[in-house]
């Protein structure tokens, strides 16, 4: 979706009559479609080909031959039994960018089990030291892991598009959910490796600043205050009208504000119960220190910078009308990120694709239809 965004012209290939999963996932839905579906799938053609039938092989070849980078996430050597692997599409098209994004690495012991989110985030830390201090792990309430991936994806694809228009060579490039999970774990990681240090639950603290974390207020709203350095710590103290914490020795340092966590929090978690978010906020506004409540969705597309920052998406869907998702979050100075294409609708693209892209006339069309080769959009589509 992101290289879609950019103006790459991207043909998502499905199975007929069912296409992709996520198709089906929800509610919710508007009218016929996921809402989930359509919020990653702007800016992609589809195009339904059936990859056990010889033609429908041909057609990938031949699509290959036309074609920048081939994304996939099959289980490792899947397409290789199928003979789509990049051994042989390497063959076909010396400078194909193939990529493939698994659950677990291309081989090793895990290689064959299937990838999902949670697991993981499971496997990898993550789940591990999210949750309440005092409680069970908890799931990242979206798919943090999925999404770096794909991420780690799209940037891979991105170095390997200059390396090719440097020296005009291809080459496969091999992403995975859990190796995605273990890097992103970045100093917690780093803590473990280098100082032995297990990683624990602190709800919406940090394990190595204090304070930093959402603190309660009067009417019950939540407020995440940090203070990563002495300067910052003193402003927050002034803010707060408890500059008699400064000189206290258990808090002169973050060194010993992390030992002493418990006394410091309990301090600091009264004082923010005696006002308002708005009130607090107020005194914040004009300080250098971190800050910002913890909003619902309502709240978060009704917030003055999101929507400056112009991260609502709309367009037209050819089925249930306007389509609201959140847009880029990245600005360009030359680049448009509009969105060009609509979620498509299950084979929306498969006549266009292979009559425009590898010129296929309207009876070879009809006979692979007729074949099961393809799927094409359906009217009760």
């Amino acid at each position: 979706m992101i290289l879609g965004d950019l103006g790459a012209d991207v043909i998502k290939v499905e199975r007929p009559g069912s296409g992709d999963d996520t198709r089906l996932w929800g509610p919710p839905f508007v009218g016929d479609q996921s809402c989930y579906f359509l919020s990653i799938n702007r800016n992609k053609k589809s195009i339904c080909v059936n990859l056990r039938h010889p033609e429908g092989l041909q057609i990938i070849k031949k699509m290959v031959t036309h074609s920048d980078v081939l994304v996939e996430n099959y289980l490792p050597g899947k397409l290789d039994e199928l003979g789509l692997g990049y051994e042989t599409l390497k063959e076909i098209s010396p400078s194909l960018i193939y990529c493939s994004i698994t659950g677990y690495g291309p081989d090793g012991p895990y290689a064959s089990r299937g990838g999902y989110d949670v697991v993981a985030a499971a496997m990898g830390g993550l789940i591990h030291i999210t949750g309440p201090e005092d409680g069970e792990p908890v799931r990242v309430g979206v798919a943090m892991t999925d999404l770096s991936t794909g991420l780690f994806a799209y940037g891979a694809i991105l170095a390997a598009l200059l390396h090719r228009e440097r020296t005009g060579l291809g080459q496969k490039i091999d992403c995975n959910l859990l190796s995605t999970q273990v890097a992103i774990m970045s100093h917690i990681g780093a803590n473990y490796l280098m100082a032995g240090m297990e990683a624990k639950r602190w709800g919406t603290g940090h394990g190595s600043i204090v304070p930093y974390q959402a603190f309660k207020t009067s009417d019950g709203r939540l407020l995440i205050v940090g203070a990563g350095n002495n300067e910052h710590f003193k402003t927050l103290c002034k803010v707060l009208e408890m500059e008699e914490l400064v000189t206290d020795e258990r808090y002169t340092s973050n060194e010993l504000r992390v030992i002493n966590r418990d006394s410091l929090i309990t301090k600091l978690s009264a004082r923010f119960q005696e006002k308002e978010l708005s009130d607090w906020v107020a005194a914040f506004e004009e300080t250098c220190l971190p800050f910002g409540p913890v909003q619902s969705l309502q709240q978060v597309f009704q917030d003055p910078q999101v929507i400056h920052n112009k991260m609502i998406q709309e367009f037209n869907h050819p089925t249930v009308g306007n389509v609201r998702v959140p847009g880029p979050p990245v600005g360009y100075s030359t680049i448009q990120t509009d969105v060009r294409l609509s979620s498509p609708q299950l084979g929306e693209h498969t006549d266009q694709v292979l009559s425009e892209m590898l010129g296929y006339d309207r009876d070879q069309i009809q006979e692979l239809e007729a074949s099961g080769a393809i799927g094409t959009l359906q009217p009760s589509q």
